[in-house]
């Protein structure tokens, strides 16, 4: 997989499952566990998009510290999704703890405390500001499926295709929400900015 990465702004664009596997071996289970794989051919275009989203969504949940961190990850996924498939059912694993992951509504009161993570697919700009409204200064990690500018609101926003599974980052939205993201993945990435 190409690893493509160059800062813009704010804003730090790159393929995350090159950058993670090449910061250190995940320790991630993309399929729910107990669940066999399937023969490649026998994969779907959508099932392979949906695992390739999952491993890059555990992989970056395996990257991040939340202040008070419990056993479990509770991941949360909002509105209408593409790629969530994979994340739901059966509790993942993700750097060792189990992400347990659960479908929301997006004007689900108590999101905030109900959710360490987000995942989130269309969202109407309105829903959207209600949303990273009701987010804002807790520490909820925020991914994002459907938000090509990712200038506001999501931490981490989604471009899939068929090759792989980009990613931009929205700096800002990382150093409000108080959740620590591991800086070598930013330093991977500026690194191969300037190598380009």
């Amino acid at each position: 997989m190409p690893l493509s990465a160059w800062v813009t702004g704010r804003v730090w664009r790159g393929s995350l499952a090159g950058v993670l596997l090449r910061l250190a071996p995940l320790a991630v289970c993309a399929w729910p566990a107990g669940a066999q794989a399937a023969p490649a051919a026998a994969l779907t275009q959508a099932q392979v998009r949906s695992a390739s989203v999952a491993a890059v969504v555990l992989g970056i949940l395996s990257y991040a510290r939340w202040p008070g961190m419990s056993a479990d990850l509770r991941l949360c996924v909002l509105a209408p999704t593409q790629y969530a498939d994979a994340l739901l059912g059966q509790p993942q694993v993700s750097a060792g703890r189990k992400v347990v992951s659960q479908r929301y509504m997006v004007d689900s009161p108590g999101l905030a405390h109900a959710c360490d993570a987000i995942y989130t697919g269309v969202l109407t700009a309105e829903e959207k500001r209600g949303l990273y409204r009701q987010l804002n200064g807790q520490a909820v990690l925020s991914i994002s499926e459907d938000d090509p500018e990712c200038v506001v609101g999501p931490m981490f926003c989604l471009d899939v295709s068929d090759a792989q599974v980009a990613f931009q980052v929205n700096l800002d939205s990382v150093a409000r929400s108080g959740v620590r993201i591991n800086p070598n993945v930013l330093k991977l990435g500026r690194s191969r900015a300037v190598q380009r």
